[in-house]
């Protein structure tokens, strides 16, 4: 009874934001223009992109101030939920996941040493303003142009490079854009999920988080695309995986896929390699705080096993799916979500 009041909460919670949204495009399309409304929505674009830009540029030269660094690991938050097809908590997921990273309960330093005080290491620049972009009316292919260009505001400020605060795993698509067209080619991503994510479209929503890595797969910002802990796939998915020459590491095969992935060598002749990271690859008895439970899934080790293994220049990455309104009463699966972010940065930087 607990799990179907919470189902009931949670979906109540999402009807409300969508209905807010739509009325105020009602309101919008009642009482403004459409001139005047696209230049409003374009002022608020602006606004947040200054926000993002002007905070990206003072990490900077705090971290040059410090002697400066190869590569600094920067969080950007993207509270977006609206995308997902089952329950849209992730859109509240970046402050949970924050304050695990700075919890009492551990310490600032990294399994291979690192101290996360040091902004050479790990720098924050904050949230992209996603609902109040929403509040306005501002449309899914603006909001994912305002996230890649948000990245690539990070990217100009070397040595500054971007880790992802999801927000469902739509906001994948955006950021390796971001990141291919900033660099000039494609990646090579690692992907860690219990769903491959590649619906050419899920229940009509191009942007939905199903679809990601379609989206990415057929602009070409990938060259590789591995795909680890898959355990929920169907035709589609796997028509789509030979369609775009996607690597995929079904969970029913891992025991002899391990020794493979917990040694990759990725990004040679490419323009480096991209992290995403959604919370659910992990078996629920290690996160019971994700929209999707699919069983069978990767211990947390198995995953830091392949991630601090790995050898490429990692340019980027995203920890995604998180979904505080499902998790303990203590928030467990936000210090799982945290522990992801903090190894991932450790790793980026240098």
């Amino acid at each position: 009874m607990s799990f179907l009041r919470s189902f009931a909460r949670n979906k109540d919670i999402s009807k409300v934001g969508r209905r807010g949204i739509h009325c105020m495009q009602k309101l919008c399309a009642e009482k403004i223009s459409p001139d005047s409304l696209e230049k409003a929505q374009n002022r608020v674009i602006d606004a947040a992109l200054t926000l993002v830009r002007e905070n990206t540029r003072l990490k900077k030269e705090l971290v040059h101030s410090l002697g400066g660094a190869v590569a600094t690991s920067t969080l950007l938050g993207v509270p977006l939920g609206h995308n997902s097809s089952f329950l849209e908590g992730p859109a509240f997921a970046p402050p949970f996941i924050r304050e695990g990273i700075w919890c009492g309960s551990a310490n600032s330093t990294t399994e291979e040493g690192k101290d996360l005080k040091d902004l050479r290491i790990m720098v924050d620049v904050g949230d992209i303003p996603i609902q109040e972009m929403r509040d306005c009316g501002i449309g899914d292919e603006r909001l994912m142009k305002v996230v890649s260009d948000s990245v690539k505001l990070v990217m100009e400020e070397d040595p500054l490079r971007p880790l992802i605060l999801g927000g469902d795993h739509s906001i994948s698509y955006p950021v390796v854009r971001a990141i291919s067209e900033k660099l000039g080619g494609p990646v090579d991503v690692l992907h860690f999920d219990a769903h491959p994510d590649l619906y050419d479209e899920f229940e009509g929503n191009y942007y939905s988080h199903a679809s990601s890595f379609a989206r990415i797969m057929e602009g070409g910002y990938a060259r590789r695309l591995l795909q680890v802990g898959i355990r929920s796939i169907n035709k589609e998915g796997r028509e789509q995986a030979k369609k775009f020459g996607v690597e995929q590491f079904e969970m029913r095969h891992f025991s002899k896929d391990r020794p493979f992935l917990e040694n990759l060598n990725l990004g040679e002749g490419a323009k480096g390699v991209y992290i995403s990271i959604d919370v659910d690859c992990l078996d629920p008895g290690y996160a019971v705080g994700v929209s999707h439970y699919e069983s069978g899934g990767l211990s947390f080790r198995d995953v830091m096993n392949m991630l601090q293994n790995l050898k490429g220049d990692i340019v980027g990455g995203d920890v995604v799916e998180y979904n505080p309104q499902r998790d303990t009463p203590d928030r467990m699966t936000a210090m799982v979500a945290a522990k992801f972010v903090r190894e991932l940065a450790a790793k980026m930087s240098k």
